[in-house]
């Protein structure tokens, strides 16, 4: 019932053409899927979340819940178009470091694939292999046993790149500053110097290094590591 009615104010404010009345139900179709979001985790509720966020013009929040909902539904288009519409809209746009964007060069597999689709190869190549070695070795078939090998390092490959994405979720702690604007510090203070020579904006992405009582210490696409408040970013 939650949902329905979350569903149907987000409906309502898209077909009225009053601003003030659109924001009213924007914002109440939020307060019902945030409700929901305390107690689900579920993917297509993060996506109607971020729409919801970007219809209300909050970058910020709208590009957290997206990359949460990318966790759980990997390989949606929808979720990747709305996606890369607020990466485009972002003020700041952090460059990748080089050895980052070289691994991912190298192992584009890894990266452009997504989670599903790497699974669907490894189970098919998994079958592939054990079906070469059964022929190689209980039938009289020539089958060169270079196709075997090969079979078997592209489980290989892919059964690591898919151990890695676990360890990676499990390790890595990702967040978005939500702000519309925060001066980055050097140090966990208002008193410490700024970091960088203007400040950061909303939709700013970061790996989460320490958090100490009212302050993150973060680590930037671009390498760069800075300290930023609580309250001006969101965890992943």
């Amino acid at each position: 019932r939650i949902f329905s009615d979350a569903n149907s104010f987000f409906h309502q404010a898209s077909a009225t053409d009053d601003p003030r009345q659109a924001r009213q139900l924007y914002e109440k179709a939020l307060l019902r899927y945030e409700q929901l979001a305390r107690d689900i985790r579920n993917g297509k509720l993060y996506y109607n979340i971020g729409n919801t966020y970007i219809a209300l013009d909050d970058i910020g929040r709208a590009l957290v819940n997206y990359r949460r909902a990318q966790k759980l539904l990997p390989g949606d288009e929808n979720l990747a178009r709305n996606l890369n519409y607020v990466l485009n809209k972002r003020e700041d746009n952090v460059p990748t470091r080089q050895d980052r964007k070289l691994l991912q060069t190298i192992f584009f597999w890894h990266f452009d694939l997504t989670h599903n689709i790497r699974i669907v190869f490894f189970c098919g190549l998994y079958l592939l292999f054990w079906i070469a070695a059964g022929l190689t070795f209980f039938t009289r078939i020539p089958l060169p046993r270079s196709i075997t090998g090969s079979l078997l390092l592209l489980n290989l490959v892919l059964a690591t790149s898919l151990l890695l994405d676990h360890f990676t979720q499990q390790s890595i702690v990702s967040g978005v500053v939500v702000s519309p604007e925060i001066i980055a510090r050097q140090g966990d203070g208002n008193h410490y110097q700024a970091s960088f020579t203007a400040p950061l904006h909303a939709g700013t992405e970061f790996q989460l290094l320490e958090k100490r009582a009212d302050w993150l210490h973060v680590e930037l696409n671009d390498g760069g590591k800075c300290w930023l408040p609580l309250q001006s970013s969101e965890l992943i």
